[in-house]
């Protein structure tokens, strides 16, 4: 795949899914964003992980056209395993992002069916990780997938930077 065609279908998945989980469903659950009644300086605490998760998420999405030439989508992977930037951290930066900026717009909007949301959105990648996407990169990418997945966690960042690529 050539990075343009990766750099398009990134962003489209970007819009479409990330989009969707991050912003769609949460306006729908909150009655079109509709804040609760928490005190001011706990819910501003919520942009931290919003803007975070955010950060992370446009430089995963990055790295996959760029440096992976693909997408984060299953029907158009990246060629090559891509282990830097947020990856050398942690293996699911973006699944990981989504949740920080569910939680984000919970404490933001205050809103506790948002905490509820970014739990079952983690249960359910958790399975699709575990049952679907890491077989597939360990047929894909063999060894080498297997060497970063014994250096990186799946969930929980590492305190440095992986170095091993």
């Amino acid at each position: 795949m050539r990075k343009a065609s990766a750099a398009l279908g990134s962003a489209l998945f970007l819009v479409v899914v990330s989009g969707g989980a991050a912003v769609l469903v949460p306006w729908w659950l909150t009655g079109g964003w509709r804040a609760g009644d928490w005190r001011l300086p706990l819910r501003l605490l919520g942009l931290v992980p919003l803007a975070a998760g955010t950060a992370v998420i446009l430089e995963a999405f990055t790295r996959f056209a760029l440096e992976g030439l693909g997408t984060p989508a299953p029907i158009a992977p990246p060629t090559r395993l891509v282990v830097s930037g947020p990856y050398r951290y942690v293996r699911n930066p973006i699944y990981v992002a989504v949740v920080a900026v569910l939680c984000g717009q919970g404490l933001l909007l205050a809103r506790p069916v948002l905490f509820g949301y970014a739990a079952g959105a983690w249960l359910l990648t958790w399975a699709f990780v575990r049952w679907y996407e890491e077989p597939g990169l360990v047929r894909r990418f063999g060894t080498e997938y297997e060497r970063y997945r014994r250096a990186v966690p799946a969930w929980w960042p590492r305190r440095t930077p992986w170095r091993g690529a």
